[in-house]
Protein backbone atom coordinates (compact mmCIF):
# COMPACT_ATOMS: atom_id res chain seq x y z
CA UNK A 1 0.00 0.00 0.00
CA UNK A 2 1.33 3.35 -0.95
CA UNK A 3 2.06 6.06 1.59
CA UNK A 4 -0.58 8.19 -0.08
CA UNK A 5 -3.29 5.59 0.44
CA UNK A 6 -2.29 5.09 4.07
CA UNK A 7 -2.53 8.86 4.66
CA UNK A 8 -5.94 8.90 3.02
CA UNK A 9 -7.24 6.12 5.28
CA UNK A 10 -5.87 7.84 8.40
CA UNK A 11 -7.54 11.07 7.38
CA UNK A 12 -10.84 9.26 6.81
CA UNK A 13 -10.59 7.53 10.20
CA UNK A 14 -9.81 10.85 11.87
CA UNK A 15 -12.77 12.49 10.19
CA UNK A 16 -14.97 9.59 11.27
CA UNK A 17 -13.71 9.89 14.85
CA UNK A 18 -14.37 13.62 14.87
CA UNK A 19 -17.87 13.04 13.52
CA UNK A 20 -18.55 10.42 16.19
CA UNK A 21 -17.45 12.87 18.89
CA UNK A 22 -19.77 15.50 17.44
CA UNK A 23 -22.63 13.00 17.48
CA UNK A 24 -21.88 12.07 21.11
CA UNK A 25 -21.81 15.74 22.08
CA UNK A 26 -25.09 16.35 20.26
CA UNK A 27 -26.65 13.37 22.00
CA UNK A 28 -25.52 14.69 25.39
CA UNK A 29 -27.06 18.07 24.63
CA UNK A 30 -30.27 16.42 23.48
CA UNK A 31 -30.49 14.37 26.67
CA UNK A 32 -29.76 17.43 28.76
CA UNK A 33 -32.56 19.33 27.03
CA UNK A 34 -34.96 16.43 27.56
CA UNK A 35 -34.04 16.20 31.25
CA UNK A 36 -34.32 19.96 31.64
CA UNK A 37 -37.70 20.05 29.97
CA UNK A 38 -38.85 17.16 32.15
CA UNK A 39 -37.79 19.02 35.28
CA UNK A 40 -39.69 22.11 34.17
CA UNK A 41 -42.79 20.03 33.43
CA UNK A 42 -42.56 18.29 36.80
CA UNK A 43 -42.12 21.60 38.58
CA UNK A 44 -45.02 23.06 36.66
CA UNK A 45 -47.18 20.08 37.54
CA UNK A 46 -46.12 20.35 41.18
CA UNK A 47 -47.13 24.00 41.16
CA UNK A 48 -50.53 23.11 39.71
CA UNK A 49 -50.97 20.31 42.23
CA UNK A 50 -49.98 22.71 45.00
CA UNK A 51 -52.55 25.25 43.90
CA UNK A 52 -55.27 22.63 43.66
CA UNK A 53 -54.36 21.18 47.04
CA UNK A 54 -54.26 24.59 48.63
CA UNK A 55 -57.63 25.57 47.25
CA UNK A 56 -59.73 22.43 47.08
CA UNK A 57 -59.64 20.78 50.50
CA UNK A 58 -62.03 21.08 53.38
CA UNK A 59 -60.93 22.79 56.54
CA UNK A 60 -60.55 20.12 59.20
CA UNK A 61 -59.12 22.34 61.91
CA UNK A 62 -61.26 25.42 62.10
CA UNK A 63 -64.46 24.14 63.67
CA UNK A 64 -64.84 25.61 67.13
CA UNK A 65 -67.32 25.28 69.91
CA UNK A 66 -68.76 28.25 71.68
CA UNK A 67 -70.68 31.34 70.64
CA UNK A 68 -69.82 33.29 67.51
CA UNK A 69 -68.18 36.52 68.67
CA UNK A 70 -67.57 38.95 65.83
CA UNK A 71 -64.69 41.41 66.23
CA UNK A 72 -65.46 45.03 66.96
CA UNK A 73 -66.74 46.94 63.93
CA UNK A 74 -67.24 43.87 61.72
CA UNK A 75 -69.77 44.46 58.96
CA UNK A 76 -71.76 42.73 56.24
CA UNK A 77 -73.85 39.58 56.36
CA UNK A 78 -73.38 37.88 59.73
CA UNK A 79 -70.74 40.54 60.50
CA UNK A 80 -68.06 38.51 58.71
CA UNK A 81 -66.19 41.38 57.03
CA UNK A 82 -63.49 43.48 58.68
CA UNK A 83 -63.71 46.92 57.05
CA UNK A 84 -60.81 49.24 56.26
CA UNK A 85 -61.48 52.69 54.81
CA UNK A 86 -64.51 54.94 54.60
CA UNK A 87 -68.01 53.54 54.23
CA UNK A 88 -68.82 56.24 51.69
CA UNK A 89 -66.13 55.20 49.20
CA UNK A 90 -67.51 54.51 45.72
CA UNK A 91 -65.36 51.40 45.29
CA UNK A 92 -65.27 48.33 47.50
CA UNK A 93 -62.49 45.74 47.45
CA UNK A 94 -63.50 42.40 48.98
CA UNK A 95 -60.60 40.15 49.90
CA UNK A 96 -60.91 36.50 51.00
CA UNK A 97 -57.56 35.47 52.45
CA UNK A 98 -55.65 32.96 54.56
CA UNK A 99 -52.66 34.08 56.59
CA UNK A 100 -50.80 30.83 55.75
CA UNK A 101 -51.43 31.24 52.01
CA UNK A 102 -48.30 32.16 49.95
CA UNK A 103 -50.39 33.56 47.10
CA UNK A 104 -52.15 35.84 49.58
CA UNK A 105 -48.77 37.07 50.79
CA UNK A 106 -47.66 37.71 47.21
CA UNK A 107 -50.82 39.69 46.51
CA UNK A 108 -50.33 41.73 49.67
CA UNK A 109 -46.70 42.48 48.88
CA UNK A 110 -47.62 43.76 45.41
CA UNK A 111 -50.83 45.63 46.17
CA UNK A 112 -50.45 46.75 49.80
CA UNK A 113 -49.07 50.27 49.09
CA UNK A 114 -51.79 50.97 46.54
CA UNK A 115 -54.59 49.68 48.76
CA UNK A 116 -53.29 51.74 51.69
CA UNK A 117 -53.09 54.82 49.48
CA UNK A 118 -56.63 54.41 48.15
CA UNK A 119 -58.25 53.58 51.48
CA UNK A 120 -56.36 56.43 53.14
CA UNK A 121 -57.63 58.84 50.51
CA UNK A 122 -61.23 57.75 51.03
CA UNK A 123 -61.50 56.39 47.49
CA UNK A 124 -61.66 52.72 48.42
CA UNK A 125 -63.21 50.61 51.14
CA UNK A 126 -61.61 47.22 51.72
CA UNK A 127 -63.45 44.32 53.35
CA UNK A 128 -61.35 41.43 54.62
CA UNK A 129 -62.78 37.94 55.07
CA UNK A 130 -60.56 35.44 56.87
CA UNK A 131 -60.54 31.75 55.93
CA UNK A 132 -58.63 28.61 56.89
CA UNK A 133 -57.94 26.66 53.70
CA UNK A 134 -54.36 25.72 54.47
CA UNK A 135 -55.25 24.23 57.85
CA UNK A 136 -57.66 21.88 56.13
CA UNK A 137 -55.32 20.91 53.31
CA UNK A 138 -51.96 20.65 55.02
CA UNK A 139 -53.05 20.10 58.60
CA UNK A 140 -52.45 22.28 61.62
CA UNK A 141 -54.30 25.30 62.95
CA UNK A 142 -52.10 28.28 62.07
CA UNK A 143 -54.67 29.78 59.70
CA UNK A 144 -57.32 29.75 62.40
CA UNK A 145 -55.05 31.02 65.15
CA UNK A 146 -53.72 33.84 62.96
CA UNK A 147 -57.23 34.81 61.86
CA UNK A 148 -58.39 34.88 65.47
CA UNK A 149 -55.39 37.04 66.41
CA UNK A 150 -56.16 39.42 63.55
CA UNK A 151 -59.73 39.68 64.82
CA UNK A 152 -58.33 40.43 68.27
CA UNK A 153 -56.23 43.19 66.69
CA UNK A 154 -59.44 44.54 65.14
CA UNK A 155 -60.92 44.73 68.65
CA UNK A 156 -57.94 46.91 69.56
CA UNK A 157 -58.35 49.11 66.48
CA UNK A 158 -55.08 47.87 64.99
CA UNK A 159 -56.18 45.33 62.38
CA UNK A 160 -54.46 46.87 59.38
CA UNK A 161 -51.04 47.15 60.99
CA UNK A 162 -51.17 43.65 62.46
CA UNK A 163 -52.58 42.21 59.21
CA UNK A 164 -49.52 43.57 57.40
CA UNK A 165 -47.13 42.24 60.05
CA UNK A 166 -48.58 38.74 59.72
CA UNK A 167 -47.93 38.71 55.97
CA UNK A 168 -44.51 40.31 56.27
CA UNK A 169 -43.49 37.53 58.67
CA UNK A 170 -45.41 34.68 57.08
CA UNK A 171 -43.73 31.28 57.63
CA UNK A 172 -43.45 28.70 54.87
CA UNK A 173 -46.76 27.17 53.91
CA UNK A 174 -45.77 23.84 55.44
CA UNK A 175 -44.59 25.47 58.69
CA UNK A 176 -47.51 25.77 61.10
CA UNK A 177 -45.74 28.42 63.18
CA UNK A 178 -48.86 30.55 63.50
CA UNK A 179 -50.51 27.76 65.50
CA UNK A 180 -48.38 28.99 68.41
CA UNK A 181 -50.09 31.82 70.28
CA UNK A 182 -46.69 32.88 71.60
CA UNK A 183 -45.56 33.57 68.02
CA UNK A 184 -48.65 35.65 67.28
CA UNK A 185 -48.18 37.62 70.50
CA UNK A 186 -44.51 38.12 69.69
CA UNK A 187 -45.45 39.62 66.32
CA UNK A 188 -47.96 41.89 68.05
CA UNK A 189 -44.93 43.56 69.58
CA UNK A 190 -44.20 45.00 66.15
CA UNK A 191 -47.45 47.01 66.31
CA UNK A 192 -47.20 49.83 68.83
CA UNK A 193 -49.77 49.47 71.60
CA UNK A 194 -51.18 46.11 70.51
CA UNK A 195 -49.46 43.74 72.95
CA UNK A 196 -51.75 44.29 75.92
CA UNK A 197 -53.28 41.89 78.49
CA UNK A 198 -56.61 42.17 76.65
CA UNK A 199 -55.04 41.20 73.32
CA UNK A 200 -53.12 38.31 74.86
CA UNK A 201 -56.24 36.99 76.56
CA UNK A 202 -58.21 37.27 73.31
CA UNK A 203 -55.54 35.33 71.41
CA UNK A 204 -54.97 32.63 74.02
CA UNK A 205 -58.69 32.09 74.66
CA UNK A 206 -59.50 31.84 70.95
CA UNK A 207 -62.23 34.41 71.46
CA UNK A 208 -63.10 34.67 67.77
CA UNK A 209 -62.47 31.06 66.70
CA UNK A 210 -66.14 30.34 66.04
CA UNK A 211 -66.42 33.56 64.04
CA UNK A 212 -63.42 32.46 61.95
CA UNK A 213 -65.06 29.08 61.36
CA UNK A 214 -68.27 30.81 60.24
CA UNK A 215 -66.29 33.04 57.89
CA UNK A 216 -64.67 29.98 56.32
CA UNK A 217 -68.08 28.34 55.89
CA UNK A 218 -69.29 31.45 54.07
CA UNK A 219 -66.27 31.17 51.77
CA UNK A 220 -67.14 27.58 50.94
CA UNK A 221 -70.81 28.41 50.36
CA UNK A 222 -69.75 31.26 48.08
CA UNK A 223 -68.23 28.78 45.64
CA UNK A 224 -64.91 30.60 45.46
CA UNK A 225 -62.01 28.70 43.89
CA UNK A 226 -59.14 29.67 46.17
CA UNK A 227 -57.29 32.33 48.10
CA UNK A 228 -56.82 35.09 47.58
CA UNK A 229 -60.15 35.88 46.01
CA UNK A 230 -60.22 39.62 45.30
CA UNK A 231 -63.36 41.36 44.09
CA UNK A 232 -63.49 45.01 43.06
CA UNK A 233 -67.08 46.20 42.98
CA UNK A 234 -68.13 42.58 42.50
CA UNK A 235 -65.63 41.77 39.72
CA UNK A 236 -62.93 39.18 40.36
CA UNK A 237 -59.81 41.17 39.55
CA UNK A 238 -57.38 38.50 40.80
CA UNK A 239 -58.29 36.38 37.78
CA UNK A 240 -57.56 39.30 35.45
CA UNK A 241 -54.12 38.60 33.99
CA UNK A 242 -53.74 42.24 32.98
CA UNK A 243 -54.38 43.60 36.47
CA UNK A 244 -51.63 45.65 38.13
CA UNK A 245 -51.58 47.99 41.13
CA UNK A 246 -51.53 50.93 38.68
CA UNK A 247 -54.60 49.59 36.85
CA UNK A 248 -56.40 49.04 40.14
CA UNK A 249 -55.65 52.62 41.15
CA UNK A 250 -56.91 53.93 37.82
CA UNK A 251 -60.16 51.95 38.08
CA UNK A 252 -60.82 53.22 41.60
CA UNK A 253 -60.04 56.81 40.65
CA UNK A 254 -62.35 56.66 37.64
CA UNK A 255 -65.14 55.21 39.77
CA UNK A 256 -64.67 58.06 42.24
CA UNK A 257 -65.20 60.59 39.47
CA UNK A 258 -68.53 58.99 38.68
Amino acid sequence: MSEKNRDGKRTARERLAVEREKQKAAEKRRRALIVGASVVCVLGLAAVIGVVAANAGKDKGSSSAGPVVAPSGAQGKDALAIPVGKDGAKSTLVVWEDFRCPACQAFEAAYRPTIHELTGAGLLKAEYHLVTLIDGNLGGSGSRHAANAAACAQDAGKFTAYHDVLYQNQPKETDDAYAQDSKLIELAGKVPGLDTPAFRSCVEDGKHNSWVAKSHQAFQKGGFQGTPTVLLNGKNIYQDQTMTPAKLKQMVQEAAKG
